[in-house]
C-alpha cells in the first residue's frame, strides 16, 4: 500500500501479531560489545559517514529526529490539553544499547523485542514442536573492507538479538512482524538444526530463550498480559552502562484496581445488586433448562481435518458426536414450530390487546354483555390476524433472500480413492496414483466440512476455507473484506511453505496427504490459530492462509481452499444476531402505561356506577311497582358497566393506527430520497416503527461504502516547496447544479444579539471582520460571479473537513504545462524525479482493457490513487514484468510523440505495519542507480538527510497549529456558553428558545412589534408590515449562519507566506492572490511565477512542504512522504549481499528484511509529499452536523485501522479540528486512567467537542471489567463522538445494545451496507441499509433502506418528525374522542337510575368508531404537517420534541383529557338543560336526546381534529369533514326508513323526519354546543400559545412570512433540490421579481463612466452637457419607471 494508511496490520507476508495472550519483552538494556571481545560473524566495515563510538552523543545528535516524546505528531486533532494521538504501530520502545557502525555511514539494528501468544485457548491444538539450532553461516568480504555476515551471522550468539539493537535514525516502533510462534515453526519447518532433539512445548505458562553466547549477558523479562512467567538469562561477564532508565507502562486493562475510588463506589453498588444478579442468573439457567438449550464444550485439542478429496462419509464433529453441521444459513427469524407462539406472545404483549382479549370473554358469557357477545372478540381476531400475517410476509421475504444464496453454486473437488500397483523387485512400498477428478457443481448449502473448493476470480468464498493452492504470482491470493471487516484494501493469502511444496495443481491437491488441525469455531475475525502437517512437516496456520465467507477473491485467476467451518459456525455467521429481537416502537410503552390509567379509570367509573345502583334501588326501585323483580345482582351489574365503557380503549385505536403506518410508508417514498447514478429509491420495509424515526438520539455509522464511496483520489501534493491541487477527476464532474438562492440579503447592520464574553472573544480573535468576509461561504458561489467577483479554478473542491478554508494552490495542469515549457529548469528536474517517484514506487500491476485503456490491479487503493495520478500528469505506466517498469511518458504534451523509458527493478521492500514505509531500488536508463521511499511523514522524516531541521520546523508548525486549536476550542466554549445563556429572557425581549434542554437557542428580537400568532379559529390576522419584521429576518439570518458555518480562526494562522511562489518577496501579495485565482494561469505570467531560487534553498523547501503536510493533515487528506537518494554501484552491492541473505534466510525473514532495508532507508532526499482524498459520499459532512444540531450523537463503528478510522472522522467532521481526541489502546496502558480524566474534564466543561476512540481489542478487555465497562458507557454517553476501530460485527451489536439498554429512553438508529453490520442493523431500534457497492445484504435485513447517507437528513429531520407528531396526535386524539364521547354516557347514568342504560341507540354506537369518527383522526395521523420540511431542514434543533417525547406523555394527555372531560359536561348539560328538560316540545324521547348529544360530539370531533389541530390543511380536510359529518345525517336518514316500529327503548322510526328532525330548539341547541365547545378549545388553545409557548407556534407563524420562508428554503436546498427541479416550481419562484432584478444589475454593470449633464431650459428642452453621475431614482426611471417605495 501507499505508505500504511488503509493497510491491515499485517506483515509483508500476511502474518500479524497475536493479541490473544502476548508476552513482552520490557526494560532490554544492553551495552555494545567491548573492543577486546570479538566475534567471527561481526560486521565490521566502516562507514563513510556518521562514525560515532559515545552512545550519549549518537542520542544527542540525533535527538531532534528520534525522540518522539519531544516531538510532536503532524495534524493531530487536539489541543494542548488533550492526550496525543497514539497508534497502536508507533508505540514508543525503551531504547537498546547503542548500535554498531556499519558500511553506508548507517547503524545496525538488531531484532526488536518480540511477542508471541503462547497462551492456549479453548479448543486450539496443542502444538509441539522439535525445533534445532541453526548451523552458523561464516562471514564474506566484500570489496576488501572487511567481513560481511549473513543475515543470520548478523544476530547470531556473538550479537545476541535480544538486545534490540536499533539505529538512532529507525523508528522505535513496536515489532509487529512474525510472532514467537512463527519463528519456531519455520526453524522446525526447514530441518536446519545442529543441536538435535530439543524440544519446545508451546503451551501456557511456557517460554523460549535465545542463543546466548558466554560473552554476552542479557536480562529479558516475559511479562504476560494476566501472567507472570519470567525468563532470565544471565552471563556473567556483561556490564550495563549508565543509561537513563525509562518506565514502562503497563499494558492492557487494570480494572477498577486502577481507581480505588470508584472500585469502592462500584463494590457497594455490587452488594446492593447482587439478588438481582442472581436472580438473572437463575432465569437464564431456568430458560436453558426449558429450552433444552445446550452449551456446547469445547474440543480437547481443536478440530481435527484430514485432506481427502474422496471422502464420502461426513466427518464427525468430537464435541457433539454428530456430523459437523451443514452450510445452510439463516436470517429468518421464524420457523414453522415457532411462528404462531412467538406472534401470539407478541402481539398480546400488547397491553391493549390483552386487555382486550379479557373484555371478549367477559362479553362471551351469557347475559353479561349490553352490547353483544362477539363485538369485541371478532375484530379483535382479526386486527390480530393481520399483525401476524404482515410479521409472517416479512419473515418470508427474508426466507426467500437466504434461499437464494444457500442455492447459489460451487465447484467441488471429488475424487476416485488412489488405486496401488504391486511392488516390484526396484520398488519397496506401492505408489499412488491419481484416479478420476472431477469438479462437480454443488449448492453451498451442501457443502461440508473437508470439501474442497475452487474459487475463479471474483468468486465470494461458500465457507470458511484454507487456502491450498493460488494460482497468482508467487501463490499468492488477493481477498477483498468488505464485508468482514469494512476494509478496502485487498488482504494478501499465502498457503504455508510445506502445502505450497506439495499443492501446485488439482492433481496434486487430490493425492496431498495434509492433515488440519484448527482451533473451534469463534467470533474473532483478527486472530486464527492451527497447524496442518504434510508428509511429517508441521507448519503453523494464522488468518494468511484462512479465506473467510464472505471474502471474495480479487486480482487472482484461481484458488483453491478446503472448508474448514460451515453454515452458522463461518466466522461472519458467528458475528450475526441469530436471534434479532422483535422490534416495536417506544411510543408503545407510553401508550401501554397511558391504558393501564384508563383500565383503572374504567374500573373505577363502573364500581362507582354498581355502588350508586345499589344505592338507588334501595332509595327508589324497592318502593317502585314498575320495578318488582328487576333488580340486578352486584357482579353482573359491575359487568355490565365495565363492558358498556370498555370502549373508552377503542379497539380501532391499533386498527386504525396500522393503516396510519401503512399509509405513511407509502408516502415516505421521496423523489428527495431518490440516487440517479444509482437509480435506487428510498425502500421501507416495515410501518411498524415509523414514529420512531423521529426520535433517534443515536446513529451507529459503518464507514466503508456507508460514509465513505469507497475511492480514493489524488488530491495535493508538495514539491519544491510548491503546494499543487490536482483536480482532473473534478473536471470529469458535473458540479454545476445551481442551488436555490431567492436573492442577496442584506449585508447591512445586523442585530447585536451576542453576549458580552463572545464579543470579547471575537475581538481579541479579531473574529469580525473574518466573520464578515466569510459569511457566503458555503452558501453560493453564484453569488461571486454575479457580482463580478474572479473564481478560482480549483474552487471546484473544497476541504471536507475544513470548508470554510481557502485553497490556495496552483494547479497541476499549470506545473505540467510549466515543465514542458521549461523542463531544464531546477524547478522542473525535481518535479519530473517527483512524479517518476508516483509512477515507480509502487506494486501496481496493469492491465489493458478491451477498449486499449490500461487499468491497474492493486492490493491498496491509495496505491491506486497515487499512479492514476502519475496517468494523468503525463507518466504512465504501461508494463510491469518480473524485473523491469516501462513507462510511457509525454515530456511535450498529449499532442506530441510519447517517449518509453524502462526501468530495472533491482529491490522492493514492501510496506509493513511495522515500517509504515515501502521502498524501491531502480536503475535509470542511463545506469543511475536510485531508492525511492514513499510512508508516513513521521517514518520518513527521520531518515532525511536533513532530518534534525525537519524535526525542528516540525515542532514550530505543530506549535502554530495547537496555538489556532486552542483559540477555536475557547472560541466554541463561549459561543456554546452564549447559547446557555440565551434560555432566559432578555431585557426589553421576550425570549425565543429553542430548547430547553441544552440546545442551541435563540432569541428574536421585538422591538415596537411582536410576532402575530394564531387567531381564534386558525385564522390568521393581518400581516406586519415588511419593515416592522425586518429585525426579526435579519436575527433569523443571522442565527441560521451562525450555525451553519463551524468555528475557523484561520486568521490566526496566516499560512499564505508557505503557498506564495515568491517567498523572498511579499510585495503585491493581493495582485498575486489574485492571479493565483484565475481559472488558468497564464504562460507569460509562468514565467515570474515559480521562483527558482526558492527550490535551490533546501531549509525553505523543507519548511514549507511540511507546513503543506500539516495543512493537508486538518483537511482530513491521507499524507504521504516521499525521498530519493542515488547509490554508487559499490554501496548497492554491499547492500545487495545483506539484502539477498536476508531474503533467503528460513529464520525470521521478515525481520531481516526490515533490518536490511533500514540500513539504505538512510541519508534521503526530501523528494515532496502527497495528499490522497478517501473520498466521502456526497453531502456526508454537511448531514452530520445537521444531525450534530439535531441533538443526535454519531458513533462510528469500522473493521478499518485506527488511523484511517480518525482520516475518515475528520473528513466527515466528526472530529473537528479543535477536537479532544481520547484514545483508548491497550497497548500503551492506562485505559482507566484516561477513561475518568476525559469524564472529568466534559463534567467540567473544560472541552469544547470531546472524540472518545476505541479498538476492539481494548474494548474485549474494557468488557471484562464490569465497573470498566460501565464507566466507559458513562464516558462515551458524555462525548460528542466516538469511534471504534478494529470492531468485529460482535462488537458492534454489543455497542448498540449496551447505548439502548443503558441510556434511559433513547432510540438507537444503526447504518450500513454490508453483511459486517447486519448485527447491529437488526439490533437498533430503527435499521437502515445502505444498497451500496458492498451489496445488498445489509439492506435486505434492514427496516428502510436508501442509497446515500445524506438521505438520512430528510428521513429523520422531516419524514421521521412528522411521522411521530403523526402518529401522537392521532393517538392522543382517539383517546379524547373517546373520553368525550363516553363521558356523556357515563353522565347520563344519573337520569337512569345508574342501570347501565345507553344514552344511545346499541347500531348508532357500534359504529362510532368505524364510520363516523375514524376519518378525521386517520387523516390528521396521514397527512399532518405542523411545520414545513424548509423549516425542519432549515432549524434542525426542532427535531428535538421526538427525542423528549413531547409529542405524546402524560402532561399532554392529561391535558387532552381534561378538555374532554370539560367539553364532555358542555354537551351534556346544555343538551340536558336546553332540550332534554324543555317545557314546550313534542319530543323528549331517549332517542331524541342521544341522537343530538351524538351528533353534537360527531361534529365537534370532526371541527377539533380538522379544524384546529391540522395545521397542514388541503382538500383531504374537506374530504374528512363531508365523509364524518355527511355520513352520520345519511345514518340518521337510514335508520329513519328502515328501523323497525314499536321498538321498546328507542323509538328512531321516523323520528328524524316527523319528529325532533322538525323541532327548530334541537337544531338550535345543537348549533349551541358545537359553538361553545369550539369557543371553549380556541380560548384554551389562545392562552397556552400566549404564556406557554412553544417552538412550533413560533415557528408555524415565521413561516408565514415569505422572507424568512424563501430563507428557510435556502438552507434546505441540498435536501430539497430534487423535488424542486423535479416540481419546477420553487426553482422559478419568484420570477418576474428575480429576472426585473437581474436587469438592474446589468444596467448597473454597462453603465458608462461619464454620462450626460442634463440641463432643461424654460421650455422643457433638455440641453447637453456633461456630468459624472446621475440619482439612481433617475437612472432607473427612464428604462423602467420610478421606483415605487414599499
Amino acid at each position: 500500500m501507499a505508505g500504511g494508511d488503509n493497510r491491515a496490520d499485517n506483515g509483508g507476508d500476511g502474518i500479524r501479531r497475536r493479541h490473544s495472550s502476548q508476552y513482552d519483552v520490557v526494560d532490554l538494556v544492553a551495552p555494545a560489545p567491548s573492543e577486546t571481545s570479538t566475534s567471527p560473524t561481526a560486521y565490521n566495515i566502516e562507514g563513510p559517514r556518521r562514525v560515532m563510538t559515545d552512545p550519549n552523543s549518537v542520542v544527542e545528535s540525533t535527538s531532534s529526529a528520534v525522540d518522539n516524546s519531544a516531538r510532536r505528531s503532524l495534524a493531530r486533532p487536539s489541543i494542548d490539553a488533550a492526550p496525543r494521538v497514539r497508534f497502536s504501530t508507533d508505540v514508543e520502545r525503551p531504547p537498546s544499547e547503542p548500535a554498531r557502525t556499519g558500511s553506508f555511514g548507517g547503524f545496525l539494528d538488531s531484532t526488536q523485542d518480540r511477542k508471541s501468544s503462547l497462551s492456549k485457548r479453548p479448543g486450539t491444538p496443542e502444538l509441539f514442536i522439535n525445533t534445532h539450532e541453526r548451523a552458523s553461516h561464516g562471514g564474506s568480504t566484500v570489496l576488501g573492507q572487511g567481513t560481511v555476515g549473513s543475515p543470520s551471522s548478523i544476530v547470531s550468539s556473538t550479537s545476541p538479538r535480544s538486545a534490540s539493537w536499533t539505529s538512532p535514525l529507525s523508528p522505535t516502533t513496536r515489532n509487529r512482524g512474525y510472532s514467537l510462534r512463527r519463528a519456531l515453526f519455520h526453524r522446525a519447518a526447514e530441518n536446519q538444526a545442529t543441536s538435535p532433539g530439543s524440544v519446545i512445548e508451546l503451551q501456557e505458562g511456557a517460554g523460549s530463550s535465545s542463543r546466548v553466547a558466554p560473552n554476552y549477558q542479557a536480562d529479558m523479562t516475559w511479562s504476560k498480559k494476566s501472567g507472570d512467567t519470567t525468563i532470565m538469562i544471565s552471563p556473567a561477564d556483561l556490564e550495563y552502562p549508565g543509561l537513563p532508565e525509562r518506565t514502562t507502562k503497563a499494558k492492557g486493562v487494570k480494572g477498577t484496581s486502577a481507581l480505588p475510588n470508584y472500585e469502592t463506589w462500584i463494590q457497594k453498588n455490587v452488594k446492593q445488586n447482587g439478588i438481582s444478579h442472581k436472580v438473572g442468573a437463575f432465569a437464564d439457567r431456568a430458560r436453558k433448562f426449558i429450552l433444552r438449550i445446550h452449551d456446547i464444550p469445547p474440543s480437547k485439542d481443536g478440530r481435527h481435518i484430514d485432506l481427502d478429496a474422496s471422502r464420502k462419509k461426513p466427518l464427525i464433529d468430537e464435541r457433539t458426536n454428530k456430523a459437523y453441521i451443514g452450510n445452510t444459513i439463516r436470517s429468518s427469524r421464524y420457523n414453522a414450530w415457532n411462528f404462531l407462539p412467538r406472534q401470539l406472545i407478541a402481539q398480546f404483549s400488547k397491553l391493549a390487546n390483552f386487555y382486550f382479549l379479557c373484555v371478549s370473554i367477559l362479553q362471551m358469557i351469557p347475559g353479561l354483555s349490553t352490547t353483544g357477545s362477539y363485538t369485541t372478540i371478532a375484530p379483535l381476531i382479526f386486527f390480530v390476524s393481520i399483525s401476524i400475517a404482515k410479521e409472517g410476509y416479512d419473515d418470508l421475504r427474508r426466507y426467500r433472500l437466504d434461499k437464494e444464496e444457500n442455492n447459489r453454486v460451487a465447484k467441488v473437488l471429488h475424487a476416485y480413492k488412489p488405486t496401488t500397483t504391486a511392488p516390484s523387485d526396484e520398488e519397496s512400498a506401492p505408489s499412488p496414483t491419481v484416479g478420476l477428478l472431477h469438479w462437480a457443481t454443488t449448492k453451498w448449502k451442501d457443502l461440508r466440512v473437508g470439501d474442497v473448493i475452487h474459487l475463479n476470480r471474483n468468486d465470494p468464498a461458500p465457507a470458511d476455507l484454507v487456502l491450498l493452492y493460488s494460482s497468482g504470482e508467487n501463490g499468492i491470493a488477493y481477498v477483498e473484506t468488505m464485508a468482514l471487516d469494512g476494509e478496502t484494501n485487498l488482504k494478501s493469502k499465502q498457503t504455508t511453505a510445506s502445502l505450497a511444496k506439495v499443492c501446485k495443481t488439482p492433481e496434486s491437491v487430490a493425492t496431498c496427504n495434509a492433515k488440519f488441525v484448527v482451533e473451534d469455531p469463534s467470533l474473532d475475525l483478527y486472530n486464527f490459530e492451527g497447524r496442518v502437517t504434510v508428509d511429517g512437516e508441521t507448519s503453523p496456520l494464522s488468518n494468511s492462509e484462512i479465506i473467510y465467507r464472505g471474502s471474495v477473491l480479487r486480482n487472482t485467476p484461481g484458488a483453491i481452499g478446503m472448508v474448514i467451518y460451515s453454515g452458522e459456525e463461518c466466522r461472519i455467521r458467528m458475528n450475526a444476531n441469530k436471534n434479532p429481537r422483535i422490534k416495536a416502537p417506544s411510543l408503545q410503552s407510553i401508550v401501554n402505561r397511558v391504558v393501564i390509567v384508563i383500565v383503572i379509570f374504567v374500573l373505577s367509573l363502573a364500581i362507582f356506577n354498581t355502588v350508586a345502583y345499589q344505592i338507588w334501588a334501595e332509595r327508589i326501585e324497592e318502593h317502585s311497582w314498575y320495578l318488582n323483580n328487576a333488580g340486578v345482582a352486584f357482579v353482573p351489574i359491575l359487568a355490565s358497566f365495565f363492558i358498556m365503557f370498555n370502549t373508552m380503549i377503542p379497539l380501532s385505536l391499533y386498527v386504525s393506527l396500522e393503516i396510519i403506518k401503512l399509509a405513511q410508508m407509502f408516502l415516505l417514498n421521496d423523489i428527495d430520497m431518490y440516487d440517479e447514478v444509482s437509480d435506487t429509491p428510498f425502500e421501507a420495509r416495515t410501518s411498524t416503527i415509523n414514529e420512531e424515526l423521529g426520535q433517534i438520539s443515536y446513529i451507529f455509522s459503518d464507514k466503508t461504502g456507508t460514509l465513505t464511496d469507497n475511492s480514493m483520489k489524488f488530491r495535493k501534493m508538495s514539491i519544491a516547496g510548491t503546494a499543487w491541487l490536482h483536480d482532473a477527476d473534478l473536471e470529469k464532474e458535473d458540479s454545476t447544479r445551481k442551488l436555490l438562492l431567492h436573492k442577496k440579503r442584506s449585508k447591512g447592520k445586523k442585530p447585536m444579539r451576542k453576549s458580552r464574553d463572545l464579543q470579547s472573544m471575537e475581538e481579541s480573535l479579531t473574529l469580525k471582520e473574518n466573520v464578515d468576509r466569510t459569511s457566503g461561504i458555503g452558501r453560493d458561489s453564484n453569488e461571486a460571479l454575479e457580482s463580478g467577483g474572479i473564481q478560482r479554478h480549483g474552487s471546484k473542491w473544497k476541504s471536507s473537513a475544513r470548508p470554510a478554508k481557502s485553497q490556495p494552490e496552483l494547479l497541476t495542469v499549470d506545473m505540467i504545462r510549466y515543465i514542458q515549457r521549461k523542463p531544464f529548469t531546477l524547478f522542473a528536474r525535481k518535479a519530473r524525479l517527483f512524479l517518476l517517484s508516483l509512477a515507480l514506487c509502487h506494486t501496481c500491476l496493469p492491465e489493458i482493457q478491451k477498449n486499449g485503456d490500461i487499468e491497474f490491479l492493486t492490493s491498496s487503493p491509495d496505491e491506486h490513487a497515487l499512479v492514476q495520478a502519475a496517468k494523468e500528469m503525463g507518466f504512465l505506466v504501461i508494463n510491469r514484468d518480473v524485473g523491469t517498469i516501462t513507462l510511457k511518458i509525454m515530456p511535450f504534451g498529449n499532442d506530441t510523440e510519447p517517449t518509453f523509458e524502462t526501468y530495472e527493478i533491482l529491490d522492493v521492500i514492501e510496506f509493513s505495519s511495522k515500517r509504515k514505509r515501502m521502498s524501491i531500488v531502480v536503475r535509470f536508463p542511463d545506469q543511475r542507480i536510485c531508492i525511492f521511499c514513499k510512508g508516513a511523514d513521521s517514518i520518513v522524516m527521520q531518515r532525511l538527510k536533513l532530518a534534525t531541521l525537519a524535526n525542528k520546523k516540525v515542532v514550530d508548525i505543530e506549535r502554530r497549529a495547537s496555538k489556532r486549536k486552542s483559540l477555536e476550542a475557547q472560541y466554541a466554549m463561549a459561543r456554546k456558553s452564549e447559547q446557555l445563556e440565551r434560555k432566559g429572557s432578555v431585557v426589553g425581549r421576550s425570549s425565543l428558545t429553542l430548547s430547553r434542554a441544552a440546545r442551541p437557542s435563540f432569541t428574536l428580537a421585538r422591538t415596537s412589534t411582536t410576532l402575530s400568532r394564531t387567531s381564534i379559529g386558525g385564522v390568521r390576522r393581518s400581516s406586519m408590515h415588511a419593515q416592522a419584521l425586518q429585525p426579526v429576518r435579519d436575527e433569523i439570518d443571522q442565527w441560521l449562519t451562525e450555525r451553519e458555518r463551524d468555528v475557523e480562526i484561520s486568521s490566526m494562522e496566516d499560512n499564505s507566506a508557505y503557498y506564495t511562489s515568491h517567498p523572498s518577496t511579499q510585495l503585491n501579495r493581493q495582485s498575486v492572490a489574485l492571479s493565483e485565482a484565475r481559472s488558468s494561469l497564464q504562460v507569460d505570467f509562468m514565467d515570474e511565477f515559480l521562483d527558482e531560487g526558492l527550490v535551490a534553498d533546501e531549509a525553505l523547501v523543507t519548511e514549507r512542504c511540511f507546513q503543506h503536510v500539516n495543512d493537508f493533515a486538518t483537511e482530513g487528506l491521507r499524507t504521504l512522504l516521499y525521498g530519493y537518494r542515488f547509490l554508487d554501484e559499490q554501496e548497492y552491492m554491499s547492500w545487495k549481499k545483506v539484502f539477498l541473505d536476508a531474503t533467503t534466510s528460513l529464520v525470521d525473514r521478515q525481520t531481516l528484511i526490515e533490518e536490511a532495508g533500514e540500513l539504505i532507508e538512510q541519508n534521503l532526499e526530501l523528494s515532496g509529499a502527497t495528499a490522497i482524498e478517501d473520498k466521502l459520499q456526497q453531502g456526508v459532512p454537511e448531514a452530520i452536523d445537521k444531525l450534530r444540531r439535531a441533538n443526535i450523537k454519531m458513533w462510528m463503528l469500522t473493521g478499518d485501522k485506527r488511523e484511517t478510522a480518525i482520516n475518515i472522522g475528520q473528513s466527515c467532521r466528526l472530529i473537528k479540528d479543535y477536537s479532544t481526541v481520547t484514545v483508548l489502546d491497550h497497548e500503551t496502558g492506562e485505559v482507566e486512567q484516561n477513561i475518568g480524566q476525559a469524564v472529568l474534564d466534559i463534567d467540567r466543561g473544560n472541552v469544547a467537542h470531546s472524540v472518545v476512540v476505541v479498538d476492539g481489542q481494548t474494548l474485549s478487555m474494557i468488557n471484562e471489567h464490569e465497573g470498566i465497562q460501565v464507566l466507559f458507557f458513562e464516558l462515551a454517553v458524555l462525548a460528542d463522538s466516538v469511534i471504534c476501530c478494529r470492531a468485529s460485527p460482535a462488537q458492534k451489536a454489543a455497542l448498540v445494545n449496551g447505548i439502548r439498554k443503558r441510556v434511559k429512553k433513547s432510540i438507537t438508529l444503526a447504518i450500513g451496507d454490508g453483511a459486517n453490520d447486519i448485527a447491529m442493523i437488526q439490533e437498533a431500534h430503527v435499521g437502515i441499509g445502505i444498497t451500496g457497492k458492498e451489496g445488498l445484504q445489509a439492506a435486505r435485513t434492514s427496516d428502510y433502506s436508501i442509497a446515500q447517507f445524506r438521505f438520512l437528513t430528510k428521513l429523520l429531520l422531516v419524514h421521521g418528525r412528522w411521522n411521530y407528531i403523526r402518529t401522537c396526535k392521532y393517538t392522543v386524539g382517539t383517546f379524547w374522542k373517546e373520553m368525550l364521547f363516553y363521558l356523556t354516557q357515563a353522565l347520563y347514568q344519573r337520569w337512569a337510575g345508574y342501570t347501565g342504560t345507553s344514552l344511545y341507540e346499541n347500531w348508532s354506537l357500534s359504529m362510532f368508531n368505524t364510520l363516523f369518527t375514524s376519518l378525521p383522526v386517520i387523516f390528521m395521523g396521514i397527512f399532518e404537517k405542523d411545520l414545513a420540511a424548509s423549516t425542519l431542514l432549515a432549524v434542525p434543533e426542532l427535531y428535538t420534541k421526538g427525542q423528549l417525547n413531547g409529542g405524546f406523555n402524560f402532561r399532554i394527555y392529561f391535558g387532552w383529557m381534561f378538555m374532554a372531560a370539560s367539553e364532555a359536561m358542555v354537551v351534556y348539560f346544555i343538551m340536558l338543560g336546553l332540550y332534554g328538560q324543555a317545557i314546550f316540545t313534542n319530543d323528549q324521547g331517549l332517542f331524541a336526546m342521544g341522537d343530538l348529544t351524538f351528533t353534537a360530539c360527531v361534529i365537534i370531533i370532526s371541527s377539533k381534529m380538522q379544524l384546529i389541530e391540522m395545521h397542514n390543511k388541503s382538500i383531504v380536510v374537506c374530504i374528512a369533514l363531508f365523509c364524518s359529518i355527511g355520513g352520520w345525517f345519511l345514518w340518521n336518514i337510514l335508520l329513519d326508513v328502515l328501523y323497525k316500529k314499536n321498538s321498546p327503548i328507542y323509538h328512531v322510526r321516523d323520528a328524524f323526519f316527523s319528529s325532533f328532525g322538525r323541532n327548530a330548539l334541537w337544531w338550535l341547541t345543537l348549533i349551541l354546543i358545537v359553538s361553545s365547545v369550539i369557543i371553549l378549545e380556541l380560548g384554551v388553545g389562545s392562552l397556552r400559545a400566549a404564556f406557554f409557548t412553544s417552538d412550533v407556534d413560533t415557528f408555524q407563524e415565521l413561516e408565514r412570512d415569505p422572507a424568512i420562508k424563501r430563507r428557510f428554503e435556502e438552507a434546505a436546498s441540498r435536501e430539497l433540490q430534487m423535488g424542486w427541479e423535479t416540481g419546477g416550481e420553487k426553482v422559478v419562484e419568484g420570477g418576474k421579481e428575480e429576472e426585473r432584478e437581474g436587469e438592474v444589475r446589468e444596467i448597473l454593470r454597462n453603465r458608462p463612466v461619464e454620462l450626460e449633464e442634463v440641463k432643461v431650459d424654460a421650455a422643457g428642452n433638455e440641453v447637453g452637457g456633461k456630468r459624472k453621475g446621475a440619482d439612481m431614482l433617475e437612472l432607473l426611471s427612464r428604462r423602467f419607471g420610478r421606483v415605487r417605495p414599499e
